[in-house]
């Protein structure tokens, strides 16, 4: 197939802009749908031009939307970005469950290879986790997992690691306040993680966030090989233990014995089906919602047909294109769950004197991204075109197939991990501007928007999704991506594994005060 580099990409026909597909000198000849005129300025690559005259405070359009308004006269040709558009208000008719989609032609066939666990649930990879409950016991998980290197584990070659989830919280928050369960169903939900073959906990011993409460409210057992026995997870206390030094000895004699256990399985086939995908964009550019951001809609479409389920998140960067999605829901209560979370965020964002729209990183902005609708209406083509069929607090157990939102903040590593604690056994991971990024247990496929970043980043990217710019059809972008998840299911390493990335970027959200 040959490629090759259109000057701008117009995408709907209400629309009166174009976007820049490669950098365009002043001066240069542009046809966009029947408009044709001249680039007034230099225009960066994945930044918008007018096509035709607007006038001031009327509707900017992008993907037929209204991302903004004029904040001044703008002559077609001229570049449309931050210093001629505002956010602005304007109302959304959100006409909940008015256009639910039929379901998607069953796909019956298709399977990976992962590990099936004790209580039924479908692993990609097989780690061992010490899951640290309070930030003052982060030392101690980290020294654990330091003493089970590549060496050590060479005799156990179905484990991919023993990995240290620690985080900055976990104390100085109002016992069973919105914080605390919000941090428990995190760690639980790590802990019962399909790509978590076995556990231990440690902790300080005088949090507030008691180990005691994490095991019993999110049920925490382990199930014995051998004998399909449960029992508790081990704990590990440093102020029983008697300090670092001796903690440390205890666990990791503790791992070394759980080792061939957890080393006791192997991969076979399991239906596509069981693969619960975590969708998310970071780092993002003007071209993230032609490119990347519906290929990976397209692959999530075919997911679901398999039976799987596909998780968009970002609350904060689905505002202003929620009201696609409310139509889409199953039902009226489902778009509501929705609204609810969008009227939260505006209430939270204003309680520390935010906006939303301030979101738009200096990055994203940079990479020509004007407004937070422009964004979100990018940022939702990752979910594809299925209904919406159930709407999930952050790091609460998704068990529903099909497309689904989970409540998350923008910020890359808590959205992904709270998804990851809600049950995703991948991740797709979408970026214009180069974000290397991954979050273990669970693989994180890295997809570029345009190509000269791709190549640049090549180390870090594992899909080019920029040859849609080249005139690739975003459907066959959306195939690859599907055929990459299914194997990396299976145990390809993805980009960010080979770079060992994901510890760091374990991430629980963090909101309320820290008393």
């Amino acid at each position: 197939m040959s490629l090759q580099v259109v000057d701008v990409i117009y995408l709907n026909a209400q629309d009166n802009i174009c976007v820049a597909a490669r950098p365009l000198a002043a001066g240069a000849s542009i046809a966009a749908g029947d408009a044709r005129f001249k680039v007034d300025t230099p225009v960066p690559m994945g930044h918008k031009i007018a096509i035709k005259p607007i006038a001031k405070d009327e509707p900017v359009r992008k993907y037929g939307q209204i991302i903004g308004f004029a904040s001044e006269p703008i002559r077609a040709g001229s570049w449309v970005h931050s210093h001629n558009v505002v956010i602005g208000e304007f109302t959304r008719d959100y006409a909940s469950a008015t256009e639910t989609p039929p379901p998607p032609t069953p796909i019956t066939d298709r399977t990976f290879m992962g590990y099936r666990r004790a209580n039924g649930k479908a692993g990609t990879r097989n780690y061992l986790a010490i899951i640290s409950t309070v930030n003052c016991s982060a030392s101690v998980a980290k020294y654990i997992a330091e003493r089970f290197d590549k060496s050590l584990l060479k005799d156990y070659p179905n484990i991919d690691g023993v990995i240290a989830l620690k985080h900055d919280s976990g104390c100085a928050m109002q016992f069973g306040g919105l914080q605390h369960k919000m941090l428990n169903r995190v760690m639980g939900g790590m802990a019962k993680h399909a790509n978590i073959g076995g556990y231990l906990l440690c902790n300080l011993g005088c949090e507030t966030g008691t180990v005691g409460s994490l095991i019993d409210g999110q049920k925490l057992v382990q199930i014995d090989g051998a004998t399909g026995q449960s029992h508790g997870p081990p704990v590990f206390t440093m102020q029983d233990y008697g300090g670092t030094t001796k903690t440390v000895e205890a666990a990791v004699k503790k791992v070394a014995e759980m080792l061939p256990a957890v080393n006791d399985v192997r991969r076979e086939p399991i239906p596509a089906s069981e693969i619960i995908l975590a969708t998310e964009c970071g780092g993002s550019d003007g071209n993230s919602g032609i490119t990347a951001n519906p290929a990976v809609g397209f692959a999530s479409d075919m997911l679901v047909a398999c039976g799987g389920t596909s998780i968009l998140s970002e609350t904060s960067e689905i505002y202003g294109a929620e009201h696609l999605l409310t139509r889409r829901a199953v039902s009226t209560a489902v778009a509501d769950k929705l609204i609810e979370r969008i009227n939260w965020w505006l209430w939270y964002a204003k309680v520390f004197g935010c906006e939303l729209n301030n979101n738009p990183s200096a990055g994203n902005k940079a990479g020509g991204l004007t407004t937070i609708a422009e964004k979100s209406l990018g940022a939702v083509a990752k979910g594809g075109s299925t209904a919406l069929v159930d709407v999930y607090e952050y790091a609460e157990q998704v068990t529903a197939k099909g497309f689904v939102v989970m409540d998350t903040p923008g910020f890359d590593p808590p959205s992904v991990t709270g998804m990851v604690a809600g049950g995703a056994n991948v991740v797709v991971f979408t970026t214009g501007r180069g974000s290397c990024f991954g979050c273990k247990p669970s693989p994180s496929i890295k997809i570029a928007t345009n190509t000269p970043m791709y190549e640049k980043m090549i180390d870090d990217m594992d899909i080019n999704a920029g040859e849609v710019l080249s005139g690739k059809p975003v459907e066959e972008v959306g195939r690859e991506i599907f055929e990459q998840i299914l194997q990396v299911a299976s145990g390809e390493q993805t980009k960010s594994e080979q770079h060992g990335i994901g510890e760091e970027e374990f991430c629980p959200w963090i909101i309320g005060p820290v008393l």
